[in-house]
């Protein structure tokens, strides 16, 4: 049986999602964007990617964050996505925000790491082949790198944007020193940084706490975040035990001696407070991540259309109030 020919929804865009504008830019995203981090690499089913990159375009998510070593194995995630983008998603291109990033182990020897003008651009050609693209919208570098001159990477990003292979650069989990000089390197030089990606949630504060949002903030630079929901650990998944197949089990990042009793009883005392609210854990605490008003977008990850599907719905609930963001506190910090 050949596969339909894929026709978005006609109603994508009144479906409920909500944009919010990166920094200071014309640039809106979905309050959920799709990362492509796991569950879209080549040991995973091409249907099941198919499906849940057609249900986030139908419901109004425009952006789909990648990088080169996504998978597993590195590149299949933007291999997959290719095939994604030549089966279905061409026609829409110019209704996609497409995003892609280098700075982590992707080949060997010592151009395939960290920042070099070799690394980056040798590494936005070989995803352009990938994805089956021409540009992507944001090319981020991935981290910092130490070693390499500050000044040779963030050339690199400028030149980039200028060979018309991206439209806009970011950066990922820089520390707050070396962002600040790359949002006046970049400001200098007439490309502005459209984005901080960093890791945020309920049990990792580390934008919050060291600055990075307000940093972002003032330097009209939108902030996305990923993990909202700790791998997992801030939904339900994990309150009575090591579920089989879940992420612990299958011995991914997320490792065993994370779910220590203190955390457990956590999550259980979250879990009650989400209940008390008409809320599911995993949505409170994407919704706690999308309190914040310089929050560009979050970063959602998903190994079913099912799961996909609760993430977005839990932007159906009121915002959290006050008060039960003062409780989410007195529970974790």
């Amino acid at each position: 049986m050949i596969d339909p020919i894929y026709s978005p929804a006609a109603g994508r865009y009144e479906s409920g999602m909500k944009y919010r504008r990166a920094g200071r830019s014309g640039i809106l995203l979905p309050e959920i964007s799709l990362g492509l981090w796991h569950n879209f690499g080549d040991v995973n089913p091409l249907a099941n990617s198919l499906a849940m990159a057609h249900y986030a375009f139908d419901k109004g998510i425009t952006h789909f964050d990648l990088a080169n070593n996504y998978g597993p194995s590195y590149g299949s995630a933007e291999e997959t996505f290719g095939m994604i983008m030549k089966k279905s998603f061409a026609p829409y291109r110019d209704e996609l925000f497409i995003s892609s990033k280098a700075g982590y182990d992707m080949w060997p020897g010592p151009y395939g790491n960290w920042g070099s003008r070799k690394y980056l651009m040798a590494s936005l050609d070989q995803s352009l082949r990938r994805m089956n693209l021409d540009y992507v919208d944001l090319f981020y570098s991935h981290r910092y790198d130490p070693e390499t001159p500050l000044e040779e990477t963030l050339q690199a990003l400028v030149d980039i944007v200028r060979q018309g292979k991206a439209l806009y650069v970011g950066i990922s989990r820089w520390p707050l020193d070396a962002a600040q000089k790359a949002y006046g390197y970049l400001e200098a030089h007439d490309i502005h940084c459209l984005l901080y990606q960093g890791r945020y949630n309920i049990f990792d504060r580390q934008p919050q706490e060291e600055g990075i949002l307000e940093q972002a903030a003032n330097n009209g630079t939108g902030f996305i975040g990923f993990s909202p929901l700790a791998q997992g650990l801030l939904t339900d998944r994990y309150l009575n035990g090591i579920p089989e197949h879940s992420r612990i089990a299958n011995g991914g990042h997320l490792k065993k001696e994370a779910l220590t009793p203190e955390t457990v009883s956590t999550i259980a005392a979250l879990d009650k407070l989400a209940k008390k609210g008409g809320r599911t854990l995993a949505g409170m605490a994407l919704q706690w991540v999308l309190a914040d008003a310089r929050v560009s977008s979050v970063i959602v990850g998903a190994s079913s259309v099912e799961q996909l599907s609760k993430n977005v719905k839990a932007l159906d609930a009121p915002a959290l109030s006050p008060e039960e963001l003062a409780e989410i506190d007195s529970i974790t910090c």
